[in-house]
């Protein structure tokens, strides 16, 4: 099973740099968006209400981003917190269809496993969040 675990590790690692990609890719579209605001005469809320979604939208990508990302190194390094957040992180992977759904069934498979779960409750070093 420490196979599956690297894996999924490196997948959740994946997912969230694609995340990381498409909020950077989104908060490029709100300053065109808000280019457009500002150049175009008339009036401008449209554009300037479309570059506020794209802003909100890029933060909500780079927020689970860094999160799938900070999971899949924890579980790498087989930390229980890693595996707490993984599986919390799988709940709202679920909803992304269809590649976080893929996701989100193989970590349910792969933390929920017996042998995996006795793997994480090791004591280990670093398995506090800091504060």
């Amino acid at each position: 099973m420490k196979s599956h675990i690297t894996l999924l590790g490196a997948l959740q690692q994946t997912w969230g740099g694609m995340g990381l990609i498409l909020g950077a890719s989104l908060l490029l579209l709100a300053f065109g968006a808000a280019a457009i605001a500002r150049t175009t005469p008339g009036d401008p809320l449209t554009a300037a209400f479309t570059a506020l979604l794209f802003v909100v939208f890029a933060a909500a990508l780079a927020l689970g981003g860094w999160a799938n990302l900070w999971a899949g190194r924890a579980v790498r390094q087989h930390r229980s917190v890693g595996r707490t957040g993984a599986l919390v992180l799988a709940v709202v992977n679920l909803f992304v269809l269809p590649f976080g759904t893929a996701l989100a069934i193989y970590a349910f498979w792969v933390l929920l496993h017996n042998d995996v779960r006795a793997l994480f409750e090791t004591p280990g070093r670093g398995d506090r969040i800091p504060i």
